[in-house]
Protein backbone atom coordinates (compact mmCIF):
# COMPACT_ATOMS: atom_id res chain seq x y z
CA UNK A 1 0.00 0.00 0.00
CA UNK A 2 1.82 3.43 -1.19
CA UNK A 3 1.46 6.28 1.07
CA UNK A 4 -1.04 7.74 -0.49
CA UNK A 5 -3.20 4.90 -0.05
CA UNK A 6 -2.03 4.44 3.79
CA UNK A 7 -3.15 8.55 4.44
CA UNK A 8 -6.48 7.84 2.40
CA UNK A 9 -7.45 5.19 4.84
CA UNK A 10 -6.34 7.03 7.98
CA UNK A 11 -8.40 9.90 7.46
CA UNK A 12 -11.79 7.14 6.43
CA UNK A 13 -11.06 5.79 10.18
CA UNK A 14 -10.59 9.06 11.66
CA UNK A 15 -13.78 10.66 10.14
CA UNK A 16 -15.88 7.11 11.02
CA UNK A 17 -14.04 7.60 14.67
CA UNK A 18 -15.50 10.90 15.05
CA UNK A 19 -19.14 10.34 13.27
CA UNK A 20 -18.91 7.38 16.52
CA UNK A 21 -18.08 9.76 18.99
CA UNK A 22 -20.70 12.73 17.72
CA UNK A 23 -23.38 10.19 17.46
CA UNK A 24 -22.24 8.84 21.13
CA UNK A 25 -23.07 12.71 22.17
CA UNK A 26 -26.17 12.72 20.75
CA UNK A 27 -27.14 9.65 22.66
CA UNK A 28 -30.87 10.16 24.65
CA UNK A 29 -31.89 12.77 22.09
CA UNK A 30 -35.28 12.13 19.81
CA UNK A 31 -37.29 15.12 18.43
CA UNK A 32 -39.76 14.64 21.22
CA UNK A 33 -37.58 13.91 24.43
CA UNK A 34 -34.42 13.88 26.21
CA UNK A 35 -33.42 11.18 28.57
CA UNK A 36 -31.85 11.69 31.47
CA UNK A 37 -30.19 9.04 34.29
CA UNK A 38 -29.20 8.76 37.83
CA UNK A 39 -27.95 6.57 40.37
CA UNK A 40 -28.94 6.80 44.16
CA UNK A 41 -29.97 4.53 47.10
CA UNK A 42 -33.38 3.82 46.67
CA UNK A 43 -33.70 1.05 49.82
CA UNK A 44 -32.44 0.50 52.69
CA UNK A 45 -31.84 3.20 55.60
CA UNK A 46 -30.08 5.42 53.18
CA UNK A 47 -33.03 5.43 50.54
CA UNK A 48 -34.46 8.52 52.89
CA UNK A 49 -31.35 10.13 51.55
CA UNK A 50 -31.42 8.64 47.65
CA UNK A 51 -35.93 9.05 47.47
CA UNK A 52 -35.63 12.76 48.83
CA UNK A 53 -32.91 13.61 46.32
CA UNK A 54 -34.72 11.74 43.45
CA UNK A 55 -37.86 14.09 44.26
CA UNK A 56 -36.31 16.75 43.99
CA UNK A 57 -34.84 16.02 40.01
CA UNK A 58 -38.48 15.61 38.77
CA UNK A 59 -39.26 18.20 40.46
CA UNK A 60 -37.30 19.92 38.48
CA UNK A 61 -38.12 17.79 35.05
CA UNK A 62 -41.95 18.14 36.21
CA UNK A 63 -41.41 22.31 35.97
CA UNK A 64 -39.99 22.46 33.09
CA UNK A 65 -41.56 19.89 30.82
CA UNK A 66 -44.74 22.47 32.04
CA UNK A 67 -42.95 24.48 30.76
CA UNK A 68 -43.02 22.92 27.39
CA UNK A 69 -39.62 21.04 27.75
CA UNK A 70 -36.15 22.31 25.74
CA UNK A 71 -37.10 22.84 22.63
CA UNK A 72 -40.33 20.99 21.96
CA UNK A 73 -38.28 17.94 23.67
CA UNK A 74 -39.99 16.60 27.07
CA UNK A 75 -37.98 15.56 30.23
CA UNK A 76 -37.64 11.79 31.03
CA UNK A 77 -35.87 10.07 34.07
CA UNK A 78 -34.44 6.79 34.39
CA UNK A 79 -33.53 6.54 38.34
CA UNK A 80 -31.16 3.31 39.23
CA UNK A 81 -31.11 1.69 42.97
CA UNK A 82 -27.83 1.14 44.45
CA UNK A 83 -28.49 0.38 47.49
CA UNK A 84 -25.33 2.40 48.72
CA UNK A 85 -22.91 -0.18 47.42
CA UNK A 86 -20.63 0.86 44.98
CA UNK A 87 -20.15 -2.30 42.67
CA UNK A 88 -23.96 -1.91 42.03
CA UNK A 89 -22.97 2.15 41.06
CA UNK A 90 -20.63 1.20 38.78
CA UNK A 91 -23.02 -1.56 37.24
CA UNK A 92 -26.16 0.89 37.11
CA UNK A 93 -23.92 3.41 35.29
CA UNK A 94 -22.98 1.13 32.88
CA UNK A 95 -26.65 0.17 32.43
CA UNK A 96 -27.51 4.15 31.90
CA UNK A 97 -24.89 4.99 30.01
CA UNK A 98 -24.37 1.73 27.07
CA UNK A 99 -27.78 0.40 27.33
CA UNK A 100 -30.25 3.07 28.07
CA UNK A 101 -28.23 5.56 26.11
CA UNK A 102 -29.53 8.59 29.03
CA UNK A 103 -28.11 12.53 27.53
CA UNK A 104 -26.79 13.22 30.74
CA UNK A 105 -26.95 11.98 34.37
CA UNK A 106 -28.36 13.68 37.52
CA UNK A 107 -26.47 12.00 40.53
CA UNK A 108 -23.90 9.40 40.98
CA UNK A 109 -25.09 8.42 44.48
CA UNK A 110 -23.14 9.13 47.70
CA UNK A 111 -19.88 10.30 48.16
CA UNK A 112 -17.67 6.83 47.87
CA UNK A 113 -19.71 5.78 45.39
CA UNK A 114 -19.30 8.87 43.04
CA UNK A 115 -15.46 8.29 43.67
CA UNK A 116 -15.56 4.89 42.75
CA UNK A 117 -17.75 4.91 39.64
CA UNK A 118 -16.51 8.47 38.53
CA UNK A 119 -13.39 7.20 36.19
CA UNK A 120 -16.50 5.02 33.99
CA UNK A 121 -18.10 8.77 33.51
CA UNK A 122 -15.07 10.48 32.98
CA UNK A 123 -13.98 8.10 30.32
CA UNK A 124 -17.30 8.48 28.61
CA UNK A 125 -17.54 12.03 28.64
CA UNK A 126 -20.89 12.50 29.76
CA UNK A 127 -22.52 15.55 31.28
CA UNK A 128 -22.70 14.21 35.21
CA UNK A 129 -24.36 16.28 38.32
CA UNK A 130 -23.22 15.30 41.32
CA UNK A 131 -25.09 16.85 44.32
CA UNK A 132 -25.72 14.14 46.60
CA UNK A 133 -21.65 13.71 48.19
CA UNK A 134 -19.67 16.51 47.04
CA UNK A 135 -16.05 15.69 48.34
CA UNK A 136 -13.02 16.90 46.96
CA UNK A 137 -11.61 13.60 45.09
CA UNK A 138 -14.69 14.11 42.40
CA UNK A 139 -13.07 17.74 41.65
CA UNK A 140 -9.78 17.62 42.42
CA UNK A 141 -7.99 16.62 39.77
CA UNK A 142 -10.63 18.72 37.38
CA UNK A 143 -13.33 16.43 35.25
CA UNK A 144 -14.01 18.41 32.36
CA UNK A 145 -17.73 16.39 32.77
CA UNK A 146 -18.35 16.75 36.46
CA UNK A 147 -19.86 18.91 38.18
CA UNK A 148 -19.67 19.17 41.91
CA UNK A 149 -22.96 21.18 43.31
CA UNK A 150 -22.50 21.92 47.35
CA UNK A 151 -19.78 21.87 49.73
CA UNK A 152 -17.12 19.75 50.72
CA UNK A 153 -17.43 17.83 54.14
CA UNK A 154 -14.19 18.81 55.33
CA UNK A 155 -14.88 22.59 54.90
CA UNK A 156 -18.37 22.49 56.17
CA UNK A 157 -16.86 20.74 59.41
CA UNK A 158 -14.77 23.40 59.86
CA UNK A 159 -17.55 25.94 59.89
CA UNK A 160 -19.35 24.53 62.09
CA UNK A 161 -16.68 23.11 64.48
CA UNK A 162 -15.47 27.19 64.20
CA UNK A 163 -18.84 28.65 65.52
CA UNK A 164 -19.04 25.73 68.10
CA UNK A 165 -15.48 26.89 69.43
CA UNK A 166 -16.59 30.44 69.36
CA UNK A 167 -19.61 29.91 70.86
CA UNK A 168 -19.09 27.49 73.65
CA UNK A 169 -15.00 28.47 74.54
CA UNK A 170 -13.20 26.49 76.78
CA UNK A 171 -15.63 23.24 76.55
CA UNK A 172 -14.60 20.15 76.95
CA UNK A 173 -15.18 18.33 73.03
CA UNK A 174 -16.03 15.18 72.00
CA UNK A 175 -16.05 13.62 68.61
CA UNK A 176 -17.22 10.20 66.97
CA UNK A 177 -17.13 9.90 63.22
CA UNK A 178 -17.83 7.19 60.73
CA UNK A 179 -15.15 4.75 59.59
CA UNK A 180 -14.90 5.78 55.83
CA UNK A 181 -13.99 8.33 53.10
CA UNK A 182 -17.46 10.85 54.83
CA UNK A 183 -15.59 10.47 58.69
CA UNK A 184 -11.97 11.44 56.80
CA UNK A 185 -13.41 14.39 54.94
CA UNK A 186 -15.27 15.05 58.57
CA UNK A 187 -11.98 14.44 60.33
CA UNK A 188 -10.21 16.55 58.14
CA UNK A 189 -12.35 19.75 58.72
CA UNK A 190 -12.22 19.19 62.52
CA UNK A 191 -8.77 19.25 62.09
CA UNK A 192 -8.34 22.56 60.10
CA UNK A 193 -10.49 23.91 62.86
CA UNK A 194 -8.36 23.37 65.61
CA UNK A 195 -5.64 24.51 63.94
CA UNK A 196 -6.95 27.83 63.83
CA UNK A 197 -9.06 28.03 66.89
CA UNK A 198 -7.74 25.23 69.45
CA UNK A 199 -10.13 23.69 71.62
CA UNK A 200 -10.04 20.97 73.95
CA UNK A 201 -10.85 17.47 72.68
CA UNK A 202 -11.23 14.97 75.73
CA UNK A 203 -12.94 12.03 73.81
CA UNK A 204 -12.54 10.72 70.30
CA UNK A 205 -13.55 7.24 68.69
CA UNK A 206 -14.19 6.35 64.92
CA UNK A 207 -17.05 3.76 64.72
CA UNK A 208 -17.38 0.86 62.26
CA UNK A 209 -20.02 1.96 59.66
CA UNK A 210 -23.53 0.46 60.11
CA UNK A 211 -22.97 0.36 63.89
CA UNK A 212 -26.33 0.66 65.59
CA UNK A 213 -25.29 0.50 69.38
CA UNK A 214 -23.77 3.55 70.60
CA UNK A 215 -23.88 3.10 74.51
CA UNK A 216 -19.99 2.84 74.76
CA UNK A 217 -19.17 5.39 73.09
CA UNK A 218 -21.76 7.84 74.70
CA UNK A 219 -20.56 6.03 78.35
CA UNK A 220 -17.22 7.09 77.65
CA UNK A 221 -17.99 10.89 76.18
CA UNK A 222 -19.63 11.07 79.65
CA UNK A 223 -16.74 9.89 81.81
CA UNK A 224 -14.84 12.51 80.00
CA UNK A 225 -16.79 15.09 80.53
CA UNK A 226 -17.68 16.41 77.52
CA UNK A 227 -19.64 19.76 76.49
CA UNK A 228 -19.97 19.74 72.94
CA UNK A 229 -20.66 16.49 71.07
CA UNK A 230 -19.89 16.15 67.51
CA UNK A 231 -22.39 13.47 65.78
CA UNK A 232 -20.51 12.53 62.88
CA UNK A 233 -22.96 9.81 61.61
CA UNK A 234 -25.64 10.18 58.94
CA UNK A 235 -29.53 8.70 60.46
CA UNK A 236 -29.50 6.16 62.72
CA UNK A 237 -26.24 6.80 64.01
CA UNK A 238 -26.92 10.25 65.32
CA UNK A 239 -30.05 9.10 66.63
CA UNK A 240 -28.95 6.48 68.49
CA UNK A 241 -26.12 8.74 69.95
CA UNK A 242 -28.35 11.60 70.85
CA UNK A 243 -30.83 8.84 72.37
CA UNK A 244 -27.73 7.63 74.83
CA UNK A 245 -27.10 11.08 75.98
CA UNK A 246 -30.84 11.55 76.96
CA UNK A 247 -30.58 7.77 78.56
CA UNK A 248 -27.35 9.08 80.65
CA UNK A 249 -29.04 12.16 81.90
CA UNK A 250 -26.63 14.89 79.78
CA UNK A 251 -27.36 17.59 77.47
CA UNK A 252 -23.92 18.69 75.96
CA UNK A 253 -24.35 20.98 72.51
CA UNK A 254 -24.51 18.57 69.83
CA UNK A 255 -23.71 19.61 66.45
CA UNK A 256 -23.98 17.55 63.26
CA UNK A 257 -23.65 17.50 59.89
CA UNK A 258 -26.17 17.81 56.74
CA UNK A 259 -26.94 14.06 55.81
CA UNK A 260 -28.40 14.01 58.98
CA UNK A 261 -30.13 16.93 58.76
CA UNK A 262 -33.45 15.95 58.12
CA UNK A 263 -36.68 15.90 59.65
CA UNK A 264 -36.79 12.03 60.76
CA UNK A 265 -34.10 12.44 62.33
CA UNK A 266 -35.60 14.59 64.56
CA UNK A 267 -38.96 13.02 64.57
CA UNK A 268 -37.09 9.82 66.32
CA UNK A 269 -35.18 11.44 68.36
CA UNK A 270 -38.00 13.17 70.24
CA UNK A 271 -37.90 16.57 72.50
CA UNK A 272 -33.96 15.83 72.85
CA UNK A 273 -33.41 17.16 69.27
CA UNK A 274 -34.60 20.62 70.62
CA UNK A 275 -31.38 23.30 70.03
CA UNK A 276 -28.75 20.54 68.15
CA UNK A 277 -26.59 22.93 66.16
CA UNK A 278 -26.37 21.72 62.29
CA UNK A 279 -24.19 23.36 59.60
CA UNK A 280 -26.14 22.88 55.42
CA UNK A 281 -25.30 25.09 52.15
CA UNK A 282 -29.12 24.63 51.52
CA UNK A 283 -32.17 26.97 53.45
CA UNK A 284 -33.79 25.26 55.99
CA UNK A 285 -37.60 24.80 54.82
CA UNK A 286 -39.00 26.85 57.64
CA UNK A 287 -37.17 29.76 56.23
CA UNK A 288 -38.94 31.89 53.48
CA UNK A 289 -36.72 30.38 50.18
CA UNK A 290 -38.05 26.85 52.38
CA UNK A 291 -41.76 27.55 51.90
CA UNK A 292 -41.59 28.75 48.56
CA UNK A 293 -39.87 25.78 47.46
CA UNK A 294 -42.56 23.57 49.37
CA UNK A 295 -45.38 25.91 47.55
CA UNK A 296 -43.71 24.85 44.07
CA UNK A 297 -43.43 21.89 45.03
CA UNK A 298 -46.74 21.10 45.97
CA UNK A 299 -48.24 22.34 42.79
CA UNK A 300 -46.07 19.26 41.28
CA UNK A 301 -46.11 16.01 43.79
CA UNK A 302 -48.21 14.28 44.84
CA UNK A 303 -49.09 14.02 49.31
CA UNK A 304 -47.09 10.76 49.84
CA UNK A 305 -44.00 13.14 47.85
CA UNK A 306 -44.52 15.56 49.75
CA UNK A 307 -44.10 13.39 52.89
CA UNK A 308 -40.87 11.86 52.08
CA UNK A 309 -38.97 15.82 51.35
CA UNK A 310 -35.94 16.79 52.95
CA UNK A 311 -32.82 18.38 52.21
CA UNK A 312 -31.68 16.08 49.46
CA UNK A 313 -35.02 17.62 47.27
CA UNK A 314 -33.31 21.14 47.55
CA UNK A 315 -30.11 19.46 46.31
CA UNK A 316 -31.58 17.24 43.78
CA UNK A 317 -33.97 20.31 42.46
CA UNK A 318 -31.22 22.91 41.98
CA UNK A 319 -28.54 20.64 40.77
CA UNK A 320 -30.84 19.55 37.99
CA UNK A 321 -32.19 22.80 37.42
CA UNK A 322 -28.35 24.15 36.42
CA UNK A 323 -28.16 21.19 34.23
CA UNK A 324 -31.41 21.73 32.09
CA UNK A 325 -30.24 25.53 31.86
CA UNK A 326 -26.98 24.05 30.31
CA UNK A 327 -28.88 22.02 27.75
CA UNK A 328 -31.45 24.62 26.82
CA UNK A 329 -28.51 26.79 25.56
CA UNK A 330 -27.21 23.94 23.55
CA UNK A 331 -30.74 23.39 22.05
CA UNK A 332 -29.68 23.90 18.54
CA UNK A 333 -26.11 21.74 18.88
CA UNK A 334 -27.38 19.23 21.76
CA UNK A 335 -24.01 17.35 22.34
CA UNK A 336 -21.99 16.35 25.57
CA UNK A 337 -19.22 19.13 24.35
CA UNK A 338 -21.71 21.91 24.17
CA UNK A 339 -23.71 20.66 27.25
CA UNK A 340 -19.85 20.13 29.35
CA UNK A 341 -19.11 23.78 28.52
CA UNK A 342 -22.77 25.42 28.90
CA UNK A 343 -22.21 24.17 32.50
CA UNK A 344 -18.54 25.23 32.88
CA UNK A 345 -19.75 28.75 32.13
CA UNK A 346 -22.35 28.94 34.76
CA UNK A 347 -22.13 31.70 36.62
CA UNK A 348 -24.39 33.22 39.38
CA UNK A 349 -27.38 30.85 38.60
CA UNK A 350 -30.32 31.26 41.02
CA UNK A 351 -31.90 28.57 41.65
CA UNK A 352 -33.57 29.62 45.18
CA UNK A 353 -33.00 27.11 47.75
CA UNK A 354 -29.00 28.21 48.45
CA UNK A 355 -27.27 31.01 47.18
CA UNK A 356 -26.43 31.23 43.51
CA UNK A 357 -24.47 28.69 41.52
CA UNK A 358 -20.92 29.62 39.76
CA UNK A 359 -18.18 27.92 38.74
CA UNK A 360 -14.88 29.49 38.76
CA UNK A 361 -12.75 29.37 35.57
CA UNK A 362 -10.20 25.82 35.91
CA UNK A 363 -13.10 24.75 38.52
CA UNK A 364 -15.92 22.06 38.71
CA UNK A 365 -16.49 22.48 41.81
CA UNK A 366 -19.53 24.97 43.07
CA UNK A 367 -17.90 26.22 46.61
CA UNK A 368 -21.69 27.16 48.35
CA UNK A 369 -21.58 29.07 51.10
CA UNK A 370 -22.65 27.32 54.30
CA UNK A 371 -25.01 28.40 57.47
CA UNK A 372 -24.99 27.16 60.58
CA UNK A 373 -29.14 25.89 61.92
CA UNK A 374 -30.26 24.94 65.02
CA UNK A 375 -33.39 22.10 65.37
CA UNK A 376 -36.91 22.69 66.33
CA UNK A 377 -38.03 19.78 67.62
CA UNK A 378 -42.21 21.30 67.19
CA UNK A 379 -41.41 21.90 63.73
CA UNK A 380 -39.26 19.18 62.80
CA UNK A 381 -37.19 21.70 60.95
CA UNK A 382 -34.26 24.08 61.35
CA UNK A 383 -33.87 27.62 62.03
CA UNK A 384 -31.08 29.88 60.78
CA UNK A 385 -28.68 30.84 63.21
CA UNK A 386 -27.65 34.89 63.33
Amino acid sequence: MNTRSIKAVAAAILLAASSQAALAQDQGVTETEIVLGEVEPLSGPPGLLGIAHNIGVRLALEEKNAEGGIAGRKLRLIAEDDGYVSSRTIQALRKLISVDKVFALTALSGSGQAIAAVPVVEQSGIPTMVPIGPVPPLYNPLRKNVFVIGQSYDEGMRQLALFLAEKFPGKKWGVVTQDDDYGVALREGLAAAKAEKDFNVVFETIYKRGQTDFSSEILRAKDAGVEVLIAGGIISENVAMVKELEKLGIKPEVGIFWPGRVPVVLKLIGPASDDIYAVDYVVPFDSPAGKTFAELAAKFLTQDELSKMNRYTMTGYASTRVLLAAIESCADDLTWDCTNAALAATKDFDVGVMAPISFAEGSTFSNQAVQIMQADYEALSFKSVD
